[in-house]
């Protein structure tokens, strides 16, 4: 219940405050959300299948975030951020998939 208290405080903060993202962070921002929905998904899963370790969670949060920036932020340098970024949006993606549809196959038992 505090999670979800937590994320309605949050949503409501953000809609208020609407803060604004400096230019330098922008093109890092949606591959750092996608890159955290995959966490997000990991550990409902785990949770679904009785392995859920907070510790192991958090880390995959921060370290799935920083990674994928890294490497966009490497892609940036080299010249090939976008093809990068597209990379690191399907890795991710299928990451997600896999995860809903393990998710979607212990909720439905199907």
């Amino acid at each position: 219940m505090i999670a979800v208290l937590g994320l309605v405080v949050g949503v409501a903060v953000g809609l208020l405050v609407r803060p604004e993202v400096p230019a330098v962070v922008e093109p890092y921002l949606p591959i750092a959300v996608v890159a955290a929905l995959d966490a997000v998904f990991g550990g409902l899963r785990s949770m679904l299948d009785g392995i859920f370790d907070d510790k192991v969670f958090v880390v995959s949060f921060l370290s799935n975030v920083v990674v994928a920036a890294l490497i966009v932020f490497l892609g940036d340098q080299l010249g090939v951020g976008s093809q990068l970024s597209t990379g690191v949006v399907v890795v991710l993606g299928i990451r997600i998939f896999s995860n809903a549809a393990a998710i979607r196959r212990h909720v439905f038992r199907a």
